[in-house]
């Protein structure tokens, strides 16, 4: 096979998964992972891909780039509603207090319980003015929007006002959102702000439930504010690889496939 003809595969499967391994490549094409080392040069110089260790991912995927929440909300909607929906079912029995993280798919999860038959009792707390906003008049249910300084990318409050408040609560399960989620460094975001807001709800919730799409699998963004071993449920809407995989079961995290 051709450099070109490689590179070509490359490309579409990096547009297909967002990451390539240079192991699984040289084995694919039966060449020397040098030789695929010098394909992944020859792409990255183009623009198509940024290498990492032990491979490339897609040149969005760089640590710091974060979509809006008009950009992300269109991505992947099918799936986020799916998830949303099985989530549902790590909701507490009865009353019981939940927080939800702002997030593309947490707001997915705000819909789908607006429109869920309410327990009674049941209390909703979130920073996120979107998802505020969904349950602001969803019947039988309580609601508490945190305030603070609103970061208009993710529509969220941040800031020390933001965390000290969060950091008050205890909430039966929470429903985190996040950027990235990896074997070694846990569930990461590219912003600071959002990243210590995030670190508050998982020292509070007695139980956290991840919401992931694939796509977040294997992304590693600026800031990490959970380890694996803190999580308890991981909700996506395909099996992690096996790496990933192997590192949230010696961490006893339950995967939910949508």
């Amino acid at each position: 096979m051709y450099a070109t003809e490689r590179q070509q595969l490359i490309e579409r499967l990096l547009a297909d998964d967002g990451r390539v391994a240079v192991i699984d490549l040289a084995s694919r094409f039966d060449v020397t992972t040098e030789t695929v080392r010098r394909d992944l040069a020859t792409l990255e110089g183009a623009g198509i891909l940024r290498r990492v260790h032990g491979g490339a991912v897609s040149p969005e995927r760089t640590s710091v780039v974060e979509p809006s929440v008009a950009e992300r909300s269109q991505r992947h909607s099918a799936a986020k509603e799916r998830i949303a929906r099985r989530a549902l079912e790590a909701l507490p029995a009865g009353s019981g207090s939940i927080y939800l993280d702002a997030g593309t798919t947490t707001a997915a999860l705000a819909a789908a319980l607006a429109g869920d038959q309410p327990a009674p009792g049941r209390e909703v707390v979130t920073h996120s003015m979107a998802i505020a906003h969904t349950l602001a008049a969803a019947p039988g249910l309580g609601l508490t929007a945190i305030g603070g300084r609103v970061r208009g990318l993710t529509a969220a409050a941040v800031g020390a006002d933001t965390v000290a408040a969060v950091s008050r609560l205890r909430p039966d399960v929470a429903f985190l959102g996040t950027n990235g989620i990896g074997a070694s460094v846990g569930l990461t975001t590219p912003d600071p702000d959002e990243a210590a807001v995030k670190r508050a709800i998982v020292a509070g919730a007695r139980r956290l439930i991840v919401l992931a799409d694939a796509d977040k699998f294997d992304a590693e963004l600026l800031v990490s504010f959970a380890d694996l071993p803190e999580l308890d449920v991981v909700v996506t809407d395909r099996q992690p690889g096996a790496v990933l995989a192997r590192a949230l079961r010696d961490a006893d995290v339950e995967v939910w496939i949508s």
